[in-house]
């Protein structure tokens, strides 16, 4: 039997979360959650975590899986979501994966690559710099070093940033050139399914997303976490500009515009992202029917 990995995917606030409910419920499936915010239990609003209901829904897994503490990358994800994968279809035909981060996603696809150990000293100096510097500080260096990279990845996170010119300063070449082009074998055939939505449709849509956010309590989640900003998993959007507003450098109604166009930014980073991946099938995020239709087309035909 052709097993079956349906990967749903797009830029945030797509309507991914939903999309994927629904074609779990309807291929009898669990879900796999490639959303790395969402990993870790303490930060809740800000990740746009799918709701009580929509945990209840279907099974979701590697959501709420982390503290904010603990150290996790790419790499682990891949091992672990692999392996989860692997056993769930010895029992079942299919599984979802659920995400809008094409590095977390191809990591479960096709593998990563072997990179070089980092050098202690060279991160910690990289550390020091996004301490005294901020963002902008690691985004230049990473342009001058790998603007390749620099094209894909998520600039707003600090974690990334630091990992790749870490590699880049330890082996004095430029991180993207690590990437392979051979994929690893899989047990498992994906389908990859895009969250279609017009630019000014999504904007709209991120607007509104940000705003129900702070009704919903994301100011006090924030200076709940206030404490503990220094950490990676903190070091991203929705949070770094309420965490901007309680050390008074910015205004609260700054803190929301702030985030509405890093927001915006992102969802464009993300489809830059996408657009190069010429075996995505786009939906509307209403059209759950088609899609159904397209995967069962996908399985009668054994692709």
């Amino acid at each position: 039997m052709n097993r079956l990995l349906i990967v749903v995917t797009g830029p945030t606030a797509s309507g991914k979360t939903q999309a994927s409910i629904e074609l779990a419920r309807h291929f009898h499936s669990h879900i796999i959650s490639a959303d790395a915010r969402q990993f870790y239990l303490e930060m809740n609003i800000g990740t746009a975590k799918p709701s009580l209901d929509q945990l209840a829904a279907a099974p979701h897994h590697f959501i709420n899986h982390l503290s904010i503490g603990d150290s996790y990358s790419a790499g682990q994800f891949e091992q672990e979501a692999v392996s989860f994968i692997d056993d769930d279809l010895k029992n079942h035909s299919v599984i979802t994966l659920v995400g809008g981060s094409g590095l977390f996603i191809r990591a479960v696809l096709e593998g990563f690559d072997s990179f070089p150990p980092e050098d202690p000293e060279v991160k910690e100096k990289l550390q020091d710099l996004f301490k005294a510097e901020g963002l902008v500080a690691l985004q230049q260096l990473l342009r001058s070093y790998d603007p390749v990279y620099y094209d894909k990845v998520d600039l707003n996170n600090p974690q990334r940033l630091i990992r790749a010119m870490s590699v880049c300063l330890t082996s004095g070449k430029p991180f993207s050139s690590f990437h392979k082009q051979q994929r690893k074998q899989r047990n498992f055939t994906p389908v990859k399914i895009g969250m279609k939505v017009e630019k000014e449709e999504l904007h709209r849509r991120i607007d509104e997303r940000v705003e129900q956010m702070m009704l919903a309590g994301l100011p006090d989640e924030a200076a709940k976490l206030f404490p503990l900003r220094r950490f990676n998993a903190l070091q991203t959007v929705g949070y770094t500009e309420l965490f901007e507003f309680l050390e008074e450098k910015i205004t609260m109604d700054e803190a929301v515009a702030k985030i509405k166009r890093n927001t915006r930014q992102y969802a464009r980073r993300q489809m830059t992202w996408f657009k190069k991946e010429k075996d995505i099938a786009w939906f509307a995020p209403d059209e759950a029917e088609k899609i159904a239709e397209y995967i069962e087309g996908k399985m009668m035909s054994g692709e």
